[in-house]
């Protein structure tokens, strides 16, 4: 049930200027895609926002299959990935869920379709792959936000405003320091005044590190690089932190932004997943900048994967030019 790796693109990196997909409006199609694990009862309340929004939304054929843990085979995954790219009547494609399973197809994406037709690219976690694909090899920005099945008690009215916003207007986006947020206890402004500019790149710190390598792997010189994790213990984010670092990865980076810690333990058995990270990081020199509701916590914000950002360490903000025009 493997990928074939003949149909797969040849390893390229994309030169020039970022391409921006159109910003959504009402009447747009929406396809809803699972290249990992198989929808469930929850994208009923994810199509109801986006109807709210005046949107329509339409399901992959396979989005509900299941085999083993995946939605459907490889084939079957990768065959509705490619059919929301190549079609030119589809605005925005829209990732189902998460877990594990986008690794397995993402060689096979089409990559000349989601150049020669920009559209809009949302979700999360273990879809990391594929904004980092989109991003190397066809310079498109995409966006770093929920999934389709919805939860309202994670994501509330917050991100739900945050996501229509980041679908639909042009307006810049900002996301200030949450000091509820377990990484906000990593602040460090570098040898400098403690503010940086790049394009924003990274996602789910796992997803990222084992891609090192692979034909996805962005090139985060001059970066701001975000990361976030969920389930992960303080170790882990050392360990992966680590790894970067030995590849050279982090070597020219300009600056950090840190999401949420979900899950990573009270750090009982040592240090806290804050500690652990600021231990990691704090040697670069570069601004450091946590407590940001992105990633897998309550309150989840959308951010722009691709766009210039600004991290300011002492007003506490990460500002994103919009991934729409």
């Amino acid at each position: 049930m493997g990928g074939d790796p003949a149909n797969a693109e040849p390893v390229t990196e994309a030169r020039g200027p970022a391409l921006h997909p159109p910003a959504l409006k009402p009447g747009d199609r929406v396809r809803v895609v699972a290249p990992a694990y198989p929808g469930d009862g929850r994208l009923v309340r994810g199509q109801q926002i986006l109807e709210s929004f005046g949107l329509v939304v339409e399901y992959g054929e396979h989005v509900y299959d299941q085999c083993g843990y995946l939605a459907g085979t490889d084939a079957d995954r990768l065959a509705d990935l490619n059919a929301a790219f190549r079609d030119p009547g589809v605005r925005c494609v829209f990732g189902a869920r998460g877990g594990y399973g986008t690794q397995r197809v993402i060689d096979g994406l089409d990559v000349a379709a989601a150049r020669r037709d920009p559209k809009v690219f949302i979700g999360f976690s273990d879809l990391t792959v594929l904004h980092a694909k989109l991003w190397r090899s066809a310079r498109l920005v995409s966006l770093y936000g929920p999934l389709a099945t919805w939860t309202d008690t994670r994501t509330g009215p917050d991100s739900v405003e945050s996501m229509r916003k980041a679908l639909m207007t042009t307006d810049p986006i900002v996301i200030a320091r949450d000091p509820a947020e377990p990484s906000s206890a990593v602040n460090l402004p570098g040898k400098g005044s403690g503010v940086a500019s790049g394009p924003l790149l990274g996602g789910n710190l796992t997803m990222i590190e084992t891609s090192v390598g692979c034909g996805e792997f962005p090139n985060l010189d001059g970066a701001i690089f975000l990361f976030e994790d969920t389930g992960e213990a303080p170790y882990s984010y050392d360990r992966m932190l680590t790894q970067l670092r030995r590849t050279g990865a982090l070597h020219r980076i300009a600056g950090v932004a840190i999401g949420q810690f979900n899950a990573a333990g009270d750090g009982s058995s040592g240090w806290t997943a804050a500690q652990a990270v600021t231990d990691r990081l704090t040697d670069l020199g570069v601004p450091v900048l946590g407590g940001l509701r992105i990633g897998h916590g309550n309150g989840q914000l959308t951010v722009p994967i691709g766009a210039k950002a600004t991290i300011d360490t002492v007003a506490g903000t990460l500002t994103v030019e919009p991934a729409v025009r």
